[in-house]
């Protein structure tokens, strides 16, 4: 007996080789620190963390090693980046930033 033909919703966001897709390679969108804001946020992976940032939600280091999340507002362009630790960022609308940066 032949096998059933795939389903088109069982394909869908999958690439030819059959691997899901990269996630947010490109970045997602989300309402930033303030709600009238929308920022590109990127993850990134301990693996791919190499240098010592800031976080601007508690003023504390981001050390080489620690996955972490990068954003910036969409509007102002990607050199105005900020890493974030992952908690920070996703507590930004109850807690505020602690750092303002220039």
């Amino acid at each position: 007996m032949p096998r059933r033909k795939p389903r088109a919703d069982r394909q869908a966001g999958r690439s030819a080789s059959g691997a899901p897709p990269l996630g947010d390679v490109f970045g997602r969108t989300e309402p930033g620190p303030h709600s009238d804001e929308t920022y590109i946020v990127r993850t990134i992976p301990a693996a791919r963390a190499l240098k010592t940032y800031r976080c601007p939600g508690c003023d504390h280091e981001i050390m080489p090693g620690v996955a972490h999340i990068v954003a910036w507002a969409a509007y102002d362009g990607e050199e105005d980046r900020r890493h974030w630790h992952r908690g920070c960022w996703n507590g930004r609308q109850t807690r505020g930033i602690t750092r303002r940066w220039s």
